[in-house]
């Protein structure tokens, strides 16, 4: 992540969330590069005339995450680690909302081959990734929040291990399952 004093952005948080005056407007001017990027790694794995643009992402997604009067922000780490999640969920309602609207037709695929390493998978549809990611959240939280923070998020092992809280090592380790795991789920009933 750019670096960015993470007593700052969490006074700033606190502030925000009390009703400072300014303290939304120097929020913003702070994480908006690193929403950005955030942002632009989820837009990557979309098609090219995808509605939806990063910034317009972004800017979706600090509305909310600032709105949010009930968390409590511990740190720089843990607001990113929302960030991308939220910008997952705006991604998957969009898509269901397009696939509705056009009952099936041009749903919105990813391709997933080299962040998470699967060979025979060339492309997987956004509702197919986010349901088994779904499935993995309710066998192990953990591990799909460290693909939803590697994947979406773009972040590196370090970082995730800053957002959760554990040592890298066992990110890189819960990582390799996750990807193994998710390789079986979105290959299992594709043809060969």
């Amino acid at each position: 992540m750019t670096p960015q004093p993470s007593g700052e952005v969490t006074q700033l948080l606190s502030d925000a969330r009390s009703g400072a005056p300014g303290a939304h407007d120097q929020l913003f001017s702070i994480v908006y590069n690193e929403l950005k990027r955030i942002a632009a790694n989820y837009m990557r794995r979309e098609r090219s005339d995808h509605t939806l643009q990063a910034t317009a992402l972004v800017h979706e997604a600090y509305m909310q995450l600032v709105d949010q009067s009930r968390v409590n922000w511990q740190n720089r780490a843990h607001f990113f680690g929302v960030a991308a999640q939220l910008m997952r969920r705006i991604l998957v309602d969009h898509a269901r909302n397009q696939g509705a609207q056009k009952r099936g037709g041009n749903q919105q695929v990813l391709s997933i081959d080299e962040s998470i390493g699967m060979p025979s998978v060339n492309e997987v549809a956004f509702d197919e990734l986010d349901e088994a990611l779904s499935r993995l959240q309710a066998l192990d939280a953990g591990q799909a929040r460290i693909v939803e923070l590697r994947f979406f998020g773009g972040l590196t092992v370090e970082e995730v291990a800053e957002v959760i809280g554990v040592s890298t090592a066992t990110v890189e380790r819960e990582w390799r399952m996750a990807r193994a795991w998710l390789h079986h789920q979105l290959t299992a009933e594709r043809p060969k």
